[in-house]
């Protein structure tokens, strides 16, 4: 099949089909005489796979390291845990972030408690301030994906 039918099959985009190709994710295709790519079974299960890893956030990295498992059937599968494991961390990690700047926004929104001009929010002179500043940043790093 052509890349088209392979998005569509899989529900990816064919950009992201040329990002995993070249990421190594995704094993590169046979060509066809007119040098069209050539796709087959295993790169739609090859796909769904790293559609599901990344429904889940994983990061590239970690998807690269479960196919290598994937690779490798006879292998101990306790690295997939231990990937696992630290993955949940990470997660765990992310949501007391997340909880942190929920409790930060709602001090934020607190600010402001009737509308008023522009010029009189309470909000907008909070994020002006010294003080609104050092507090959003307290927050390490901004989640992607959270929105």
């Amino acid at each position: 099949m052509r890349i088209g039918e392979l998005a569509k099959a899989t529900g990816t985009s064919v950009e992201n089909i040329r990002f995993y190709e070249r990421e190594s994710l995704l094993p590169s295709p046979l060509r066809s005489e007119n040098n069209y790519r050539s796709y087959g079974e295993e790169h739609i299960e090859c796909l769904t796979f790293i559609r599901h890893c990344r429904s889940l956030d994983m990061a590239l990295g970690e998807i690269r390291s479960l196919l290598r498992f994937k690779e490798t059937p006879q292998a101990n599968c306790e690295g997939v845990n231990v990937l696992l494991d630290a993955h949940v961390g990470h997660v765990a990690e992310r949501i007391r972030e997340l909880k942190l700047l929920e409790k930060q926004l709602k001090i934020l929104r607190a600010q402001c408690a009737e509308s008023n001009a522009a010029a009189c929010c309470g909000i907008l002179k909070e994020l002006s301030t010294e003080v609104g500043v050092s507090t959003a940043n307290s927050v390490r790093k901004h989640v992607h994906g959270a929105h």
